[in-house]
């Protein structure tokens, strides 16, 4: 599989030389050089090529017009798509037809009809794909898994969670034609995390969604807000923003005590769990690390040993089903059901990789996404 005569490397070419990709993304591949080595880049932009190229050392580099060339030359065995939303089931198919893997960004794609093409697809072609929740692989997320679980905290009944931010004008997520909009940027991380925490998938959804009192969001929801009953008498309820101060955390409560996460989402800080039992409590620090490399050695141990991804493309499905119960429940006003989701594989410790953090390189031509 590798140039230089190791087998046992997947090579990838990253698609998409955005914010999160450049600070995140393509560093991350440092990590990872014990199944994975970075080989190309796929860019519309030529002073990124050029800077990103010599900073990482591709010589494999490309604009969008040459995808199938660089995926059809030999070198490449797996892409890591991270392109706006509305672009990742043409670039999953695109790299499918080339008989490629994919790892795909979050959220799979912008509706339930695009992720079954994308399964569809891949499954056709008899590649991998993978949908990049990082977080399946993170200590603190696992590990909370692991107490909700465990009846430390009695029956968990009731998850909470704020996850917000203030976005910069005219970012990628302000624009409804490009996917964006905070439910598909922000709300996969709480609505994945109420389904893997329950280990179960909503039955029924209720929701708000607010257009921002500024130009900024244009004709996307600025703010969110959701509640999903989950079988069992268990209940989910978040809120998302682009428009607000910046907040990460949720909650489980249970019927002996609650584990709270905060902050619960990033990746540029420690994660802490405060967990309360009875009249005691304690406060566990998880330090800042790498949550990129890891599921990129993940997604390359499943390519070389033959086997399906635990996030993979039904995972994906199985959030974005949500969030049109979501947005269906906004526009009418009205509870959304469900029908009946079958999911066998849920992230658990097993999965977790630890990883050192990298210092973020200075971004080319892409700022931050918040303000």
């Amino acid at each position: 599989m590798s140039r230089s005569g190791d087998q046992r490397k997947v090579r990838y070419a990253v698609v998409g030389a955005g914010n999160l990709a450049q600070v995140a993304i393509l560093p991350a591949f440092e990590n990872a050089t014990e199944n994975s080595e970075l080989v190309a880049l796929i860019t519309g932009d030529e002073d990124k090529r050029e800077a990103l190229g010599a900073r990482h050392g591709i010589e494999l580099i490309g604009d969008y017009e040459d995808y199938e060339t660089i995926l059809e030359s030999g070198e490449v065995d797996a892409v890591y798509i991270a392109l706006p939303n509305n672009l990742h089931r043409e670039y999953t198919e695109r790299a499918a037809r080339s008989g490629v893997h994919v790892l795909c960004e979050k959220p799979m794609a912008i509706g339930v009809e695009d992720c079954e093409a994308m399964i569809k697809a891949t499954e056709a072609a008899k590649v991998r794909l993978m949908i990049a929740y990082r977080l399946h692989f993170e200590e603190a997320n696992l590990r909370a898994v692991a107490i909700a679980q465990s009846g430390e905290i009695g029956e968990v009944r009731v998850f909470s969670s704020v996850f917000t931010q203030q976005v910069r004008a005219d970012d990628i997520r302000t624009h409804s034609e490009l996917g964006g909009g905070v439910l598909y940027d922000m709300g996969p991380y709480c609505v994945n995390a109420a389904r893997t925490l329950f280990r179960a998938e909503p039955e029924e959804v209720y929701a708000y969604a607010l257009k921002g009192r500024d130009e900024r969001s244009r004709d996307v929801d600025e703010t969110t807000m959701a509640v999903m009953r989950f079988p069992g008498d268990r209940i989910a309820q978040f809120v998302v923003s682009q428009g607000l101060a910046g907040t990460s955390a949720y909650r489980i409560v249970g019927t002996k005590g609650d584990l709270r996460v905060e902050p619960a989402y990033g990746y540029t800080e420690a994660l802490v769990h405060h967990l309360t039992v009875g009249d005691e409590s304690t406060e566990t620090s998880f330090e800042r690390r790498d949550q990129f490399g890891p599921q990129i050695v993940y997604f390359s141990q499943c390519i070389l040993e033959g086997k399906e991804p635990e996030p993979s493309g039904h995972e994906g499905l199985a959030d974005v089903r949500v969030f049109e119960a979501i947005l269906r429940s906004a526009e009418t006003g009205r509870p959304v059901k469900l029908p009946p989701f079958e999911r066998s594989q849920r992230p658990s410790m097993v999965q977790e990789i630890h990883k050192p953090a990298i210092e973020p390189p200075e971004p080319v031509k892409a700022p931050s996404p918040s303000m």
